[in-house]
């Protein structure tokens, strides 16, 4: 027996397939990278919104095959740069694209409102024939027998799926990072990450290897990868949009639904794709969506009048980072100066809603993630083993409690909302302007609090991540002087988020505001979040 066959006998069966689904990666990537780059593809995957590039594919200023070739090579290249790919669809995606073409060509018509747009999934959405591995090696080599309802939503409607993207082990990580796949970094510094657990699409997307990513959210993972990438992203309320065929960690439960929301290069992009899916009566497969059209009118409604927005800082458990508190001011500035009302929003009740919420977590005692992990023999990556060995399980009884605990806490801020009034104009707050992280994109493992994304999964509101702007320790200076130097953090997990802030290091990393509606309201945030946006591109003008 040679020396290379002994070994590969002694390699754990993780690490084996770990080995087979690399060298199958490799082999569907390195044909695209081989390829000599067509002129036209810089000009394409310049276009960051999905209904220009949509109507210039009809117009035939673009075939369906010169965009997709040109997102392919960005997805591979991206892939190079930040290991942010899992399953690779190149070669269908391409067979795809010259079926549109033809349709097209012989039709003078596109299928749908996304003819020829790339797409790719984070690693949980089931697409036929592929593996959805959730970054768990256990689950390798067990081809999806059907497509998600979105993914067969989204096909009919013309989209083209490029590849899956990786994502953390156990998914309730704001990091991403697995066994099975290895870590993806950020592409503007590779010590750093960027976000988790959507933070393949996120990576992906920097880098224009897509136009559309679609993410799951249950504490932050489409919100806090946009954040630390500067993308636009948007989680619904549960029930608005099909979550059916996307596996995922502690599937089951149904105190804190994960749901599904995209990730994109423009506003408008998210808008359009939120809203094609809802036109497409989603309800009708997949039970658990509600019979909900698309409401214009509140979308409408919202860009055509002053707001009120609610503005939050600090939800009195670990406080920003100064390059955080100078964007979300700024942002409320443009809004006062506009003619919007924006008025202080405590944190109360947020405390109460996140140590319900973490109690939810440990309900199984772990058990779900562990069967998981242990499927395929896979290490626990450190933060995982913390989970899983938190608490033990509790009983039926106790969850029933817990559950009766929930209720109270929305009740209760369902109850503030109604209760909060503008001193000014007597009105209710419409949407909230709070950050998404108390910190930018910070050094690998390093990311613990994300208590500012996930008290909206636990509430079930409606909420939407926008670029504003970026570290700038010229402009953070004096805030940096005056309320790092002197800061007396309140608890260990406030001065673990103090100690990473590094504004030299952190120099050129995109932040963001999150609006938050209640829940349901998926027109009416949207439509605040148009309105944010026209200010921000008028102050940059």
């Amino acid at each position: 027996m040679s020396p290379a066959t002994e070994n590969d006998d002694e390699q754990p069966a993780w690490q084996k397939t770990k080995s087979k689904k690399a060298a199958l990666q490799a082999k569907a990537i390195q044909p695209f990278l081989d390829q000599p780059p067509n002129a036209v593809y810089n000009t394409i995957t310049a276009i960051a919104d999905v209904e220009e590039l949509a109507t210039r594919i009809a117009k035939r200023e673009f075939t369906a095959h010169d965009v997709v070739s040109a997102y392919i090579r960005k997805a591979a290249i991206a892939h190079q740069k930040t290991n942010c790919l899992t399953e690779v669809l190149f070669s269908d995606a391409l067979r795809r694209a010259n079926e549109l073409d033809a349709h097209l060509a012989h039709h003078s018509t596109p299928i749908g409102p996304l003819h020829g747009i790339p797409i790719t999934l984070k690693d949980q959405f089931d697409v036929q024939g592929s593996d959805t591995t959730l970054g768990y090696s256990g689950r390798a080599f067990a081809p999806a027998a059907r497509d998600a309802v979105l993914v067969e939503m989204l096909k009919g409607m013309g989209a083209v799926v490029l590849a899956k993207t990786n994502l953390p082990q156990s998914i309730m990580w704001c990091e991403t990072e697995n066994p099975l796949w290895g870590l993806t970094t950020h592409p503007l510094n590779p010590a750093f990450t960027p976000g988790g657990s959507t933070g393949g699409e996120g990576a992906l997307l920097v880098l224009q290897g897509s136009l559309v990513g679609w993410g799951t959210d249950i504490g932050g993972s489409v919100r806090i990868p946009a954040h630390m990438c500067g993308l636009y992203g948007f989680k619904p309320s549960s029930g608005r949009l099909p979550y059916h065929g996307v596996p995922v960690s502690t599937e089951g439960q149904e105190h804190v639904p994960s749901v599904v929301g995209p990730l994109a290069r423009s506003l408008a992009s998210v808008h359009l794709v939120t809203k094609a899916v809802i036109d497409a009566k989603p309800w009708e497969l997949d039970p658990k969506v509600l019979p909900l059209p698309w409401r214009g009118h509140a979308y409408r409604e919202m860009q055509s009048r002053p707001l009120v927005f609610g503005l939050l800082i600090d939800d009195g458990v670990v406080k920003v980072h100064p390059p955080i508190e100078r964007v979300v001011q700024e942002v409320a500035a443009k809004l006062r100066e506009a003619g919007h009302e924006v008025i202080d929003w405590d944190a109360t009740g947020h405390a109460e809603c996140i140590r319900i919420m973490d109690q939810y977590y440990t309900a199984d005692g772990g058990e779900d993630i562990t069967r998981a992990v242990s499927a395929g023999g896979d290490p626990f990556l450190p933060h995982v083993s913390a989970l899983v060995n938190r608490a033990p399980a509790i009983s039926v009884y106790e969850y029933w409690q817990l559950n009766r605990a929930k209720v109270a806490a929305q009740k209760a801020y369902l109850d503030k909302w109604r209760r909060i009034r503008s001193p000014k104009s007597g009105r209710e707050v419409d949407v909230l302007l709070t950050p998404t992280m108390p910190h930018s994109a910070v050094p690998h493992r390093a990311c613990r609090w994300v208590g500012y994304t996930k008290v909206w999964n636990f509430l079930d509101y409606t909420a939407c991540v926008l670029p504003v702007g970026r570290v700038d320790r010229r402009l953070d200076v004096a805030r940096t002087a005056a309320g790092v130097a002197g800061y007396v953090p309140r608890s260990e997990i406030d001065r673990w988020n103090w100690s990473l802030y590094d504004p030299e290091g952190m120099e050129g990393m995109p932040l963001s505001v999150q609006l938050v509606g209640q829940r349901l309201e998926e027109e009416k945030v949207l439509g605040a979040a148009q309105v944010v946006e026209r200010l921000l591109r008028m102050s940059s003008s």
